[in-house]
């Protein structure tokens, strides 16, 4: 891993807090139960990892939900729903930025986002089935979901909600992406990508 510079860990700063400010922007769809909700945080963090690699768009990841977690707390007293949105914005990001690595074009980033989404959707859906949805339920001290009520949940709400979620996030951030082309090139060609 290179060294970072300290402008590398301005902007990561910035990114992050950015991130922590758009975490806060939520807001739910409907018909989909009312804890999951969208937000535009991933957004600052996939333009970390474009512009400065996987690991700063991991530390902005990181940083935001950790700011949330002192900022706001947890119902459940731990941090599960901020280590979910912390693997939900890596499933979304890395595979982002590695396909868009491949194929640096805005095709490719189209292509890109739409393998983050689904990416995100599946991987997000099976953690939830196995790790999310149970936790929540033993640090709650809520009643166990059964195993076809959970697959319902997952099969329902979860999936779709991250599909859409995902879909959102990658029409923002293309909004964005357009725009920022050149800059975004100028930086990679700075850092020597």
């Amino acid at each position: 891993m290179k060294k970072m510079n300290i402008r590398r860990f301005t902007a990561i700063g910035l990114l992050s807090s950015v991130s922590y400010l758009f975490m806060l922007l939520n807001f739910p769809i409907p018909p989909f139960p009312g804890f999951l909700m969208v937000d535009f945080s991933e957004v600052p963090a996939l333009i970390a990892a474009i512009v400065y690699g996987p690991v700063a768009g991991i530390l902005v990841e990181l940083l935001k939900n950790v700011l949330n977690y002192i900022m706001l707390g947890s119902p459940t007293g731990v941090p599960i729903g901020h280590i979910a949105n912390f693997v939900a914005g890596l499933t979304f990001i890395l595979p982002t930025y590695f396909v868009y690595n491949k194929i640096k074009s805005k095709k490719g980033m189209t292509l890109a986002l739409i393998v983050g989404t689904a990416v995100m959707a599946l991987l997000m859906s099976i953690l939830n089935y196995y790790i999310i949805l149970p936790s929540y339920t033993i640090f709650m001290n809520a009643p166990a979901m059964s195993a076809p009520e959970t697959k319902a949940l997952v099969i329902t709400a979860i999936l779709p909600f991250n599909a859409i979620k995902g879909f959102i996030v990658a029409v923002v951030f293309m909004l964005i992406f357009t725009r920022m082309d050149s800059w975004l090139q100028k930086q990679m060609v700075a850092k020597g990508a």
